[in-house]
């Protein structure tokens, strides 16, 4: 993977990384805080707590630690509704500090501020070792890749590879299989992706796939339940 990373801002005001040499960037330029919210927070954990109330802790395993925003918002989310979140990332090619730390995250919304201290100190905590974030958030995550790391049982998977285009071995029926295997009865899997490929592939895994409104108007996400 190119190390040449560059920070651009998207459409809702927040920062982004592009990976010039592939022409990727990690979130969408719609708005990377508005993706991250709406994929990840509303119809991933939100949606799967309407359907499991009482379940604790939480479960989630995250595909591309990458800019540490899906973890930070999933603390910040554990420590309002003071819910146990055990939250493992997996990411091989960590961020500098020197890019994450001029991220502006934490300056979209006002309401959280008080939570920004955590979003350093997600990124500083220690590789492939437990942590312990806050009070409601533990968090493990580990420099590999996805084919080679030990999955656990998750509740929530939140699948973020970059596109086919330049991670095509993480869209593979085969890899998202192991993701399935791992998952808890009534988990959900949402992705900002809307190949028709991927859906049918998580149906033929015995999944029930929804087609959701994504982020902004002009796209589509993925939700994928496995019921019981």
């Amino acid at each position: 993977m190119n190390k040449e990373i560059k920070i651009v801002t998207t459409a809702d005001g927040s920062n982004t990384l592009l990976l010039p040499e592939f022409d990727e960037t990690y979130h969408s330029m719609e708005g990377a805080f508005r993706e991250a919210i709406h994929v990840f927070m509303l119809y991933g954990l939100e949606a799967w707590l309407i359907r499991n109330q009482g379940v604790q802790p939480i479960r989630v395993f995250e595909v591309g630690f990458g800019t540490g925003l899906n973890a930070w918002l999933t603390l910040v989310w554990a420590e309002q509704n003071k819910i146990p979140v055990l939250y493992h990332s997996i990411e091989p090619f960590p961020v500098d500090k020197e890019i994450y730390s001029q991220l502006n995250y934490t300056e979209i919304d006002q309401t959280i501020y008080h939570f920004a201290p955590y979003f350093n100190r997600l990124h500083e905590a220690p590789w492939d070792e437990g942590f312990i974030a806050s009070e409601y958030f533990n968090m493990k995550k580990e420099k590999t890749t996805l084919e080679d790391a030990v999955l656990y049982h998750a509740d929530v998977v939140f699948y973020n590879p970059f596109s086919k285009k330049t991670q095509a071995e993480l869209w593979d029926k085969s890899i998202l299989e192991k993701v399935v295997e791992t998952m808890n009865p009534n988990a959900v899997l949402v992705t900002p992706s809307a190949e028709n490929q991927l859906r049918s592939d998580l149906k033929s895994l015995g999944l029930e796939v929804e087609i959701l409104p994504g982020p902004s108007d002009k796209n589509e996400m993925t939700r994928a339940r496995l019921l019981v």
